[in-house]
């Protein structure tokens, strides 16, 4: 049984904005695979809920003229993971969503859940983050835009005000136009298992130099995290197998794993260093290049 104090069902953007400004304790709650387990547990923040599953405004994934994909944070992971945009345009993400629990999950969580949950494990950040995703959050006065990189703020927060909804996930087309990309889980079970650590990686090549490099990963600090200082080595160099061991020295530099009872700091560091040089590797064979 749950113990809701209030439940309220909202059919708008707008009509959840308003519950929310109503009912300041209030949690909002879509696809459910979070908050009922956190409501199941006796977490009592979420005794009230304002439910926004059903407005089908934040449900879709769209093309525009200008070449941009953007997706409803409403839309559920297998819809995302099997959208033709998605698995043309940016099939990094698709990787990631795949690794996500089992079907029955993927057939109910959201992306927009997994983002505004801020945890640092979120299997869709790091893709998203590698490929300068931003979001579009609305309020009550308006909508507003940042990048994903600056959402979260630590582990499970993010820089959602009280009443605010995040209604759009957008990557436009330069930031996956002529780019390939990987991602790679790393987990103590192979299937419906949070990560370890997770990494993904996006490159664009032109005659065999590595032009640019994103490289993210999720569980190495306290939020998903860039490795900015790698990348910045790394871009303009021409592909090796001398640059993919750079890489996976300069990685740890950009990280702050901690220990817990999943794995010791020692152990993830050891991870995150073979992760980026297999993930950065199979991006760059997923561009068409060739590690000498």
């Amino acid at each position: 049984m749950f113990n809701f104090k209030s439940y309220h069902r909202a059919g708008s953007v707008e009509e959840a904005i308003r519950l929310l400004q109503e009912i300041p304790e209030a949690h909002l709650i879509a696809g459910g695979t979070d908050v009922l387990v956190k409501l199941h547990k006796g977490k009592g923040r979420f005794h009230h809920l304002v439910d926004i599953h059903d407005i089908a405004e934040l449900n879709f994934i769209t093309l525009t003229d200008d070449g941009d994909i953007v997706i409803g944070p409403l839309t559920c992971f297998t819809r995302v993971s099997e959208s033709s945009l998605v698995l043309k345009h940016i099939p990094v993400l698709s990787e990631a969503i795949g690794t996500i629990g089992g079907p029955q999950v993927r057939n109910m969580a959201t992306i927009g859940g997994n983002l505004c949950n801020g945890v640092p494990s979120a299997d869709s950040a790091t893709p998203l983050i590698a490929l300068n995703a931003q979001l579009t959050i609305t309020g009550p006065d308006g909508p507003r835009q940042m990048p994903l990189e600056e959402f979260f703020l630590g582990p499970g927060s993010v820089a959602l005000e009280p009443h605010e909804i995040l209604t759009e996930i957008t990557v436009t087309r330069s930031n996956y136009a002529g780019y390939h990309g990987h991602f790679y889980k790393y987990a103590m079970r192979d299937a419906m298992d949070i990560a370890t650590i997770g990494c993904s990686a996006v490159c664009r090549l032109k005659d065999a130099v590595l032009k640019d490099l994103r490289l993210a990963f999720g569980t190495a600090a306290p939020v998903p995290i860039r490795c900015n200082s790698t990348e910045k080595k790394a871009r303009g160099r021409k592909v090796s197998q001398k640059l993919l061991d750079d890489i996976s020295k300069t990685v740890v530099d950009d990280v702050s794993p901690r220990s817990s009872w999943r794995a010791a700091k020692e152990f993830r560091l050891q991870i995150i260093a073979t992760l980026a040089q297999r993930v950065v590797k199979q991006a760059i064979l997923n561009a068409g290049g060739t590690i000498h």
